[in-house]
């Protein structure tokens, strides 16, 4: 389907989408997405990260509204820093799924994010984040990270692939939680029903928006939903083999800032020479 000329809303996801691998914003995204504002449209973080998480990264965007966190477990305002929804995953459900996995494959590494604006990310002994830049808390044993309410569960395991242990756990959690692939060596269970275009749609109807008029960018399986939703799904050159394979067009990696690339073709007036 081809993209509304211009959008009214773009839906960006931060890690291998927006963000280049260090994590940093180039000057010619920031500008790219300067010029989408001043031209009237609104700009969507859409992303896995709990809404701790995005603060800084959404002050250097200059985001004081909305941004949709954890999957779309979260509704968080930048501007206000607070949540204004938020569900949980049952931490019950969430050790039964773990079980039931480990009954299929094995040993698996594990880690939360807790709920809340304040919420940390707890991991357990063997597992190691795949972010390192992301602050997380080391517990002793995995009983230990159910001690508050969380958002999602992250799961590793030693052996298996991403796409392997998603698939294997797909097939045993049922409906005890949705199970998504964020990124590598993230598989991650959360609260069932609960993907990235029901938050989208939650933050687009609180802007008197609706799909018709968005475009959404993405790279990973998790991102599905997002442009299932959205009227035009962008996929990164670096992008899931499954991902690209729902989307309506395939822009350039995210270290070549293929965001940039198509908001200058969808708003001609944002297109300037790209600052080294």
């Amino acid at each position: 389907m081809a993209a509304p000329l211009p959008p009214a809303l773009i839906a960006t996801d931060l890690d291998g989408t927006l963000l280049r691998g260090d994590d940093t914003l180039s000057e010619r995204s920031l500008d790219a997405l300067a010029r989408v504002a001043a031209a009237g449209a609104r700009h969507l973080v859409v992303t896995g990260r709990p809404a701790p998480r995005v603060r800084a990264l959404l002050a250097a965007l200059g985001t004081g509204g909305l941004a949709v966190c954890g999957q779309g477990a979260q509704l968080y305002d930048a501007g206000a820093d607070r949540l204004l929804w938020s569900v949980t995953l049952d931490r019950e459900l969430a050790e039964t799924a773990l079980g039931k996995i480990e009954a299929e494959v094995g040993e698996v590494y594990a880690a939360v994010d807790q709920d809340g604006i304040d919420g940390l990310t707890l991991i357990e002994p063997g597992y190691l984040m795949p972010h390192p830049t992301l602050p997380s808390v080391r517990v002793e044993r995995r009983g230990d990270l159910w001690r508050a309410p969380i958002s999602k569960v992250l799961l590793r395991h030693p052996v298996l692939s991403d796409d392997e242990l998603a698939s294997a756990a797909r097939s045993v959690v049922g409906s005890l939680a949705t199970v998504t692939m964020s990124g590598p060596g993230t598989v991650e269970l959360q609260p069932c029903g609960i993907t990235k275009a029901t938050g989208l749609a939650m933050a687009a109807a609180r802007l008197g928006l609706g799909r018709e008029s968005a475009v959404a960018f993405g790279d990973m399986p998790n991102d599905i939903p997002m442009f299932q939703w959205a009227a035009h799904g962008v996929a990164m050159a670096n992008a899931h083999p499954e991902l690209k394979a729902v989307a309506d067009e395939v822009t350039t990696s995210n270290e070549d800032d293929g965001v940039a690339a198509v908001l200058e073709r969808l708003f001609p007036a944002a297109a300037r020479r790209a600052r080294q």
